[in-house]
């Protein structure tokens, strides 16, 4: 077997910690080859479509490739922004809040974000760690439910980057965090801030990705994951059970998932008379395609059309302050043991760069 090749071993190197914040991906641009290359890395992954191979190969290169990548990249079109891919940017930006925040508690970690299909790649970016000395990483996915589709396929990743690495850095990797108490909160106080400025509905929808019913059978835990997440959010907001209703989207081919579906749901409330409804996607961190198309578009479309009044839908967490402190005692719980508080010295380096930029960034604006 060969070994990927890294830099030579250097006895008595400074190790490094570094926290990779792993969300699923997207395509480079929103047209049909870029969508079509992307699709074609996550289709094919075993983890999301469980259908033997042989068979599934046909299905995507003869049907799905040709015939969905156009219309997928019109939707992209329909959300993407002047800096590019919302969920790039989201996934980049939460990165960013995360390394700062670290850094103000005394933590002298590195953060940077991978993706699982798309750009950066898993292995870019354990490769670029390796180069820089870092010799134990925390892997944090951007699911907070654990799924075998998603979580386990991050995982899948970088166990196949380190099978060809020769010296392997400690690896810690997050499963789950659907019930830890900053996530819930995070999504409370978005929540809350949303009501304060536009009221309230007569119904909290909250939409989870679907998976197949058949991973449930088989022992994967997401769907009662999604539902505690929706009890203990429910519990924060002073909700009861006929405040609010537990969805799945995104279903794709014809076999039974997950149910109840969201749009199907969404009509049937309408019909019942319910006037508003307040949607929301606690599944997702990050703001993308199937919350700013498939939900924030569409879904919006099939309840006004089917006689509701109002629909409101309520961003993810994003870059919410809120959400950074959360996933600051996320990462702390899995940090425990490794020497990662910095010294007196590093801390005053840190704070007299800072003071430099705010500096050099105030007269840079007065001359200008």
């Amino acid at each position: 077997m060969s070994f990927r090749q890294e830099p030579p071993y250097t006895h008595g190197a400074s190790a490094q910690t570094a926290i990779v914040l792993v969300n699923l991906g997207t395509p480079d641009a929103p047209t049909t080859r870029a969508v079509r290359r992307y699709l074609k890395q996550f289709l094919s992954d075993p983890r999301v479509v469980e259908i033997p191979r042989a068979i599934w190969w046909c299905i995507l290169h003869a049907i799905i490739l040709p015939f969905r990548s156009s219309k997928s990249a019109e939707k992209y079109a329909s959300i993407w922004t002047e800096q590019g891919s919302p969920l790039k940017i989201n996934t980049e930006r939460q990165a960013l809040m995360l390394q700062k925040m670290m850094h103000e508690r005394g933590h002298r970690v590195q953060v940077v974000y991978a993706m699982r299909y798309g750009r950066p790649g898993m292995s870019q970016v354990l490769d670029a760690l390796k180069a820089q000395g870092c010799e134990r990483i925390l892997i944090l996915p951007a699911y907070p439910q654990y799924s075998g589709t998603t979580t386990a396929s991050i995982f899948d990743a970088v166990f196949s980057h380190y099978a060809k690495v020769r010296n392997i850095p400690e690896l810690r990797l997050i499963k789950h965090y659907h019930d830890h108490d900053g996530y819930i909160q995070a999504l409370a106080r978005s929540v809350q801030a949303y009501w304060e400025e536009n009221g309230q509905p007569d119904k909290l929808v909250m939409s989870f990705h679907g998976v197949p019913k058949r991973t449930l059978v088989l022992g994967d835990p997401y769907h009662c994951e999604c539902y505690k997440t929706a009890r203990l959010l429910a519990a924060a907001l002073g909700l009861s059970e006929s405040d609010y209703l537990v969805t799945f989207q995104s279903r794709f081919g014809k076999a039974e998932w997950l149910q109840p579906y969201t749009a199907p749901s969404l009509q049937e409330l309408a019909r019942q008379g319910v006037a508003r409804v307040d949607v929301m996607c606690p599944g997702f961190t990050s703001d993308c395609l199937e919350t700013l198309e498939e939900i924030a578009m569409e879904a919006k479309a099939e309840f006004l059309h089917a006689g509701g009044k109002e629909f409101h839908f309520i961003a993810c967490l994003n870059e919410a302050p809120a959400w950074g402190h959360g996933m600051v005692e996320i990462v702390e719980q899995h940090l425990v043991g490794w020497p990662t508080m910095a010294s007196a010295a590093w801390r005053e380096e840190e704070q007299q760069q800072a003071q430099l930029s705010r500096e050099q960034a105030l007269q840079h604006g007065a001359s200008s």
